[in-house]
C-alpha cells in the first residue's frame, strides 16, 4: 500500500525532472542568445539608428542588419589577415599593440583555443586516449587528450573533469600507457565529459586483445 502511495509522487518528480532536462539547455541558450545579440547590437547601433530615422526601418530589423553587417566585416577581417600584407599587418599590430595591453594575450590564447584556430589549439587537432595511470596490468584507466609530444617520446595529456570540461589534471605519461582513438573526435569526447562518462560505453567497451589489462599472476 505504502508503494502504491508513492507512485503519484514519482509520477509527478518525474515529470518535473523530464521537464527541466527539456527546458533548461532551451532557457540557457535563451540567455545566452540574449546576451550576445545585447552586445552585437551595442556595436551595430549606429548604423541602426541610422536606418530607423531615415529609411523608417523597425528597430529590429535595423538590429539584424547591424548584425549580419558585422558577420561580414568579421568574414572580411578572417581572410585578410590569411593573406600575406594582412598576416604582416596583423602581426606587426599585435606585436607592437596588442601585446601590451593587460590581459589580452591570456583571453587570446583561450579564445584560440575553445574555437580552434590556434595551430597548438587541442581542439584542432586532438587525439583522444585513454591513459593506464597505474600501467596495464592494472584495470583503471581515465581519459584524455595528447596536448604535446615530447622529444623523449612522453606526452603530456589533458584529462578533462566532468561536467565542466574546461577544468582537469595534465599528466606526463610514456607512450606505453596510452591507447589511441581515433575513430572519437574531440567533440564527441568533449560531449561524454559533459555527460560525466554517460555513453562511454559505446566507445570503449571493446577493446583488442593486446589493449587489454593484463593480470599479474600470483605465485
Amino acid at each position: 500500500m505504502a508503494q502504491e502511495g508513492l507512485k503519484p509522487t514519482r509520477f509527478v518528480k518525474k515529470s518535473l525532472v523530464g521537464g527541466l532536462v527539456v527546458l533548461l539547455p532551451l532557457a540557457i541558450l535563451a540567455v545566452v542568445f540574449k546576451w550576445v545579440y545585447g552586445v552585437v547590437t551595442q556595436f551595430t547601433s549606429p548604423i541602426a539608428k541610422m536606418l530607423i530615422t531615415r529609411f523608417d526601418w523597425s528597430p529590429f530589423t535595423a538590429d539584424l542588419l547591424g548584425v549580419g553587417v558585422l558577420v561580414v566585416f568579421c568574414f572580411i577581417t578572417g581572410n585578410f589577415v590569411t593573406t600575406r600584407l594582412g598576416g604582416w599587418l596583423w602581426n606587426w599590430t599585435e606585436h607592437r599593440i596588442m601585446s601590451r595591453l593587460p590581459g589580452y594575450r591570456p583571453i587570446r590564447e583561450i579564445i584560440a583555443q575553445l574555437l580552434g584556430t590556434g595551430e597548438d589549439s587541442v581542439f584542432a587537432r586532438g587525439e583522444v586516449v585513454r591513459v593506464w595511470i597505474y600501467g596495464k596490468e592494472v584495470d583503471c584507466s581515465v581519459l584524455g587528450i595528447i596536448t604535446a609530444h615530447h622529444d623523449d617520446g612522453n606526452l603530456s595529456v589533458f584529462m578533462p573533469t566532468g561536467p565542466n570540461p574546461t577544468t582537469g589534471f595534465i599528466y606526463l605519461v610514456g607512450p606505453d600507457l596510452v591507447t589511441h582513438h581515433p575513430e572519437i573526435k574531440v567533440e564527441q569526447f568533449m560531449k561524454l565529459v559533459v555527460a560525466c562518462g554517460a555513453g562511454t560505453q559505446h566507445w570503449f567497451g571493446h577493446l583488442p586483445e593486446h589493449e587489454r589489462p593484463q593480470k599479474v599472476k600470483e605465485n
